[in-house]
């Protein structure tokens, strides 16, 4: 898909969602609690895969953006018997 297209598709996702956040005061109960379901399922995925994207970052870089080098290797050496 080229990048006009994703630009395109994108634009039409949000007109269709401002469109429907346009009729929201006018619906039924039950589509309005289905938007909200699938409009907080939206943000927990979100929220999760920041959560997510910064704890890998945490556990590669320090705080001020330098790797962490000075992890010690432990070498594995079979038991004597």
């Amino acid at each position: 898909m080229s990048s006009e297209g994703f630009l395109k598709e994108m634009q039409t996702i949000g007109e269709k969602f401002l469109l429907k956040l346009q009729k929201l005061p006018k619906a039924d109960p039950v589509e309005i609690v289905s938007f909200c379901v699938v409009l907080l399922f939206i943000v927990t995925v979100l929220v999760l895969m920041i959560i997510a994207c910064s704890c890998c970052c945490y556990s590669c870089c320090s705080c001020d953006g330098h790797p962490n080098h000075r992890r010690r290797k432990i070498q594995v050496r079979p038991a004597a018997h």
